[in-house]
């Protein structure tokens, strides 16, 4: 008995092999995206933000993300972490651990304490004794650009923001009580009397050939 000969079988695609627990690995991998991306928010806020912004910013349902809040809380404890993630007015954010208080307090201190440079003495100097004065003309004073420096006088608290020059709309500055208190004085008319070693403002305009009001923009 003879048999007919068989065609070959076409070769079949390989398939990919279905995991037992595939959904649960899907969830896990999801759930650890929202988690990087919550720590990537909340490092950059500066006051407590709600679960239901955070969904929005993560893009990731709230319920899911208000359980991974709680959960990168109790990881971050349980890691013995120096920061912590709390649930304050209504928000989250990270705060440094209550245990290294008087670690923080001693570096933030001595960062406030740490010695001016010369370029901010002498914009400290300019601006105490032409008070109410705005940063361009400090610049025509010292000769060079004094932005950077006025922000640093402000982040540590000697100068503050006084006013607006009525003509030109330029911000005036002045120093601030911190400073009369780093200093040990009780007013500025205790300031000793160097003010006629700095020239007059109508001087350095004459020299500038610039009009009083380009040195106030």
């Amino acid at each position: 008995m003879t048999t007919e000969p068989t065609e070959p079988s076409e070769p079949t695609e390989p398939t990919e092999p279905t995991w037992a627990g595939e959904t649960d690995r899907t969830q896990w991998r999801d759930e650890l995206s929202i988690k990087g991306a919550l720590e990537a928010v909340l490092m950059v806020t500066d006051q407590p933000v709600d679960d239901l912004r955070l969904a929005q910013a993560v893009e990731h349902p709230v319920h899911l993300v208000t359980g991974s809040l709680h959960e990168l809380a109790a990881e971050y404890t349980d890691q013995g972490r120096g920061f912590e993630l709390r649930e304050v007015g209504g928000g989250w954010r990270f705060y440094s651990r209550a245990d290294y208080a008087e670690l923080v307090e001693r570096f933030v201190i001595d960062g406030q304490q740490a010695r001016l440079t010369t370029a901010s003495l002498e914009t400290l100097a300019v601006i105490a004794y032409r008070q109410p004065v705005s940063r361009a003309r400090v610049s025509a004073i010292r000769g060079v650009n004094v932005d950077g420096v006025v922000r640093t006088l402000i982040s540590r608290g000697l100068v503050e923001e006084v006013g607006v020059d009525p003509e030109s709309g330029a911000h005036l500055f002045g120093t601030s009580s911190y400073f009369l208190e780093r200093m040990g004085l009780s007013s500025l008319d205790e300031l000793p009397e160097i003010a006629p070693f700095l020239p007059e403002m109508s001087e350095i305009e004459g020299e500038l050939d610039l009009p009083g009001s380009a040195l106030d923009q």
